[in-house]
């Protein structure tokens, strides 16, 4: 078995620690890299002391932002394509005991499948969430993972997850499900959901105003991602993900006349997320 873990960390210096505390550092068969993109806090040193001088935990400081373009760094240039198994998760969840080896047992199982996500286990939307998740054939980007057979295809077509893409959760999940062709080749049961693997992701709380302002980038975060996924829709819909640019803004040109803020306290946001897309195009 051959198992890699690819941990995407921007500006976690609070909760790399904790993240990679939670992992089974010592396994002997997988190497975890630690992806340390567009940080100016501590989190490079910080992973480099939760990592113990393990040489099979690698912290990698990449100075270029964006967890869709660091995405595609690991895929295309830190993978090797003989893994049996790729496991993706964010810094800054927690994972729970024995989800490594229920997502690989998982894929293992069912050979046809191209995903397995694992599931939410804290908060108080955490079941809903995790019957959306299955209904709705999704991935959270806080831990999937996904067969070595697809990320070899991947590799070998040279897809690339758009560089600006808001939610790579949401293009995977696609790909894995049309298995890499257009939305007319969707099976819902190429990605699995994993009641046995888990993660706690960090919850807002009013005593911690840090959580606020987190919160507040995330909202507006979503609201480009709202956006953004009416022209992967479209193109995945027309043509699949070999028509997909290399950056979104490329086509925002196009997009934005047709766009406007959703009603309520959600058009707040969506007004700062256009803006910001105006900028880039």
């Amino acid at each position: 078995m051959t198992l890699t873990v690819a941990i995407f960390a921007h500006q976690e210096e609070r909760r790399i620690g904790l993240c990679l505390a939670s992992l089974p550092l010592d396994r002997a068969d997988t190497i975890f890299h630690v992806l340390v993109n567009g940080t100016t806090d501590a989190t490079v040193e910080r992973a480099k002391a939760a990592a113990g001088g393990r040489p099979h935990v690698i912290v990698h400081d990449i100075a270029q932002g964006g967890k869709s373009r660091t995405w595609n760094h690991a895929v295309h240039h830190l993978l090797t394509g003989a893994e049996d198994a790729v496991i993706f998760m964010d810094g800054d969840a927690e994972i729970t005991p024995g989800s490594f080896d229920a997502l690989v047992a998982d894929l293992a199982a069912h050979p046809n499948a191209n995903a397995s996500a694992g599931m939410p286990m804290n908060g108080r939307m955490a079941h809903v969430y995790r019957e959306g998740l299955k209904a709705e054939g999704g991935l959270f980007g806080d831990l999937y993972a996904l067969s070595g057979r697809f990320v070899a295809d991947i590799r070998a077509r040279g897809l690339r997850l758009p560089d600006d893409l808001i939610g790579d959760d949401g293009l995977v999940a696609a790909w894995a499900h049309t298995d890499l062709m257009d939305d007319s080749h969707w099976v819902h049961d190429r990605v699995r959901h994993c009641d046995g693997a888990g993660f706690l992701a960090e919850q807002v709380s009013i005593a911690r105003p840090s959580t606020w302002a987190m919160q507040y980038k995330r909202l507006i975060n979503y609201s480009v991602r709202f956006f953004q996924n009416r022209i992967v829709s479209d193109i995945m819909t027309r043509e699949g993900p070999a028509g997909l640019p290399a950056r979104l803004a490329s086509l925002y040109g196009e997009w934005l006349p047709r766009w406007r803020p959703r009603p309520g306290l959600t058009g707040w946001f969506d007004r700062k997320a256009l803006q910001r897309m105006r900028d880039a195009a």
